[in-house]
């Protein structure tokens, strides 16, 4: 699945989120595909506030932040990943988008595009925010990224 490139990304959010104060910029580490127009169209469309968490400054293309009012990180978002293949995760759709849900790290929550190239993956605490929440308020951002036409789909009942 995913997790070589996940070790990697768990050990830069993790030190993201655990950043505090009030106005400092979040350190965070672009990905590969950063570059891409398309994260570029979706960056500049990022809201200044999502689910009661106000926009950071981050220190990497194609990447955003939002802090609670005690300038904790409770969400980060990266563009520019590679596309992910069909997964066993559980998928829905919230904003106009489909999202992978990976909850390994409850109550860490990273949602994934699926079906979108580049992909998306926002980062949240669940503890201090709504998944639907966030990412109905990045939905017209993240729409931006071409669709490849993947979607998520119903799984028969057991």
């Amino acid at each position: 699945m995913f997790r070589p490139r996940l070790s990697a990304l768990v050990l830069v959010v993790a030190a993201a989120v655990s950043l505090t104060g009030c106005a400092g910029t979040v350190s965070m580490t672009p990905a590969k595909g950063a570059n891409d127009p398309a994260c570029a169209a979706v960056t500049v469309r990022l809201p200044s506030s999502v689910d009661g968490q106000q926009r950071r400054w981050t220190d990497a293309q194609a990447t955003g932040a939002w802090a609670d009012g005690d300038g904790r990180t409770t969400v980060l978002l990266t563009c520019g990943l590679d596309t992910p293949p069909p997964s066993t995760l559980p998928c829905e759709t919230a904003g106009g988008v489909d999202w992978l849900i990976d909850d390994a790290e409850a109550p860490n929550y990273r949602f994934t595009t699926y079906g979108r190239t580049p992909a998306l993956e926002v980062y949240l605490d669940y503890d201090e925010v709504s998944a639907r929440t966030v990412l109905d308020a990045l939905g017209t951002a993240v729409q931006q990224l071409p669709s490849s036409g993947a979607a998520c789909t119903e799984r028969p009942a057991s």
